[in-house]
């Protein structure tokens, strides 16, 4: 089950080169499953018992089961992140070397590990907007192919390399498109050609660099993952098949994956913007419910927030805490911070552990070292939006923010457990300090 499991999770990574891809694939799995697609810009007809998803933007998706027993409602969530450190082409994208190479203006986007960009295989993919008649139509670009590389400078012409190099990203980190006499200068007529239309029909474009080496399986006895996008799109994955397998009568059950979480979340599809309290608040008034209704759902309502996290490194143990570190193959991660960098606290620590014991998950416990900064993640974010009772969870990985991570292959089939089991709970406070999980 854990190897069927990770190579489903592999092929979704390599049909999600870029977020406007996954959530794509996202669409295409509901749809496959019964699911109804709401528009922002539509009314919402929603009956218990029925599955819809919302989009916005292209890049996150919020997709929800509804019970069909709603006089005590609450939502059970799952949020993750779509997206992924890499770099953005910019709008005029060509530059120039010497009159004998192309080159693509790149900026970066997010936290990346410079040096797992280069000397490797890379290409283009995002959305393209292309204007047909009155329209502008988002088209989905991946240019699947080895179209670009950013090289090394050799060890001869920089003695520092080894020595704490660091990379400028305006000069070290551009890719190699073309050279010699017929190296292409206009990288619009590619894409134009890619998806078969006119040069001066693309209107606007988002478009990011992906590396192209394929997901695998490693090891001696297989126990490891490697791919792009691990971060966060293997909880990503998890979330959605525990959507699709999980219901409890008495719940509204939700996936909620957003955009720009290595840039702040702060954008209009970032775990930041209303679109997690638009939904909620449009799934309790579509429902018939009332203001009052929607405050005692959140009162009862459980979040968890998936985000990956940090194995101990076989070479660097010591940049983890002495107890409270994790191991890939061991479970599922929970994340706790005194300063709230994560949302976990002792009451929503405990209903983890009761919904992981009850699916027979093993749990394992992370929190940074005391003397050093970590990040942060969704879960804080969101309840500025809609506040519950919320712990922050993820899957131990090497290398987060590499071109190509590493992850366990265990661990994709315990977070769909947990997550499953959550999704079959109804969560209820009948005290001040009492909360009672139903399954």
């Amino acid at each position: 089950m854990f190897k069927e499991t990770s190579k489903e999770l592999l092929d979704f990574l390599s049909k999600s080169p870029t977020a406007f891809h996954a959530v794509e694939n996202y669409r295409q799995i509901l749809n496959a499953d019964g699911f109804e697609e709401l528009l922002e810009s539509e009314h919402w007809n929603i009956v218990p018992g029925g599955k819809y998803y919302v989009t916005r933007n292209n890049t996150s998706i919020l997709a929800f089961k509804v019970g069909t027993k709603l006089d005590n409602y609450s939502f059970n969530i799952v949020t993750s992140h779509t997206d992924s450190p890499t770099f953005k082409v910019k709008e005029n994208a060509e530059i120039e070397v010497k009159n004998k190479y192309t080159q693509l203006n790149t900026e970066g986007y997010g936290g990346m590990l410079c040096a797992t960009w280069l000397d490797r295989p890379l290409s283009i993919a995002g959305r393209v907007l292309v204007s047909e008649g009155n329209s502008i139509v988002t088209k989905l670009l991946n240019i699947d192919r080895d179209l670009l590389m950013i090289p090394n400078v050799a060890i001869h012409m920089n003695r520092a390399a080894n020595d704490g190099f660091k990379y400028n990203l305006q000069v070290d980190m551009l890719p190699l498109l073309s050279a010699g006499d017929d190296r292409q200068k206009d990288f619009k007529q590619i894409i134009a050609d890619e998806l078969g239309v006119k040069k001066e029909d693309i209107l606007g474009h988002d478009l990011y660099l992906y590396n192209r080496m394929a997901p695998s399986i490693w090891g001696a006895n297989e126990e490891f993952i490697s791919a792009g996008h691990l971060d966060d799109l293997q909880c990503g994955f998890a979330s959605l098949k525990a959507l699709l397998a999980g219901y409890n009568d008495e719940s509204i059950d939700i996936m909620a994956c957003f955009d720009n979480e290595e840039v702040g979340s702060g954008t209009k599809q970032g775990a930041d913007s209303t679109l997690l309290r638009d939904t909620l608040t449009r799934i309790n008034s579509a429902l018939g419910k009332t203001e009052e209704d929607y405050h005692r759902a959140l009162a009862s309502s459980f979040m968890l927030s998936a985000d990956n996290a940090h194995a101990v490194h076989p070479n660097h143990p010591e940049h983890t805490d002495a107890t409270n570190c994790t191991y890939m193959n061991e479970g599922v991660v929970v994340k706790s911070h005194a300063g709230q960098k994560y949302t976990s606290d002792g009451v929503s620590m405990a209903v983890v552990k009761a919904l992981a014991s009850g699916a027979d998950v093993p749990l394992q416990y992370f929190a940074n070292r005391s003397d050093k900064a970590g990040g942060s993640t969704l879960g804080n974010i969101a309840m500025a939006q809609a506040s519950m009772n919320a712990v922050d969870i993820g899957l131990p990985q090497f290398a987060m923010h590499s071109s190509y991570e590493t992850a366990g292959i265990k661990d994709t089939y315990y977070a769909i457990t947990l997550m499953k089991a959550l999704f079959d709970s109804h969560i209820q406070e009948t005290s001040t300090h009492s909360l009672e999980i139903k399954r």
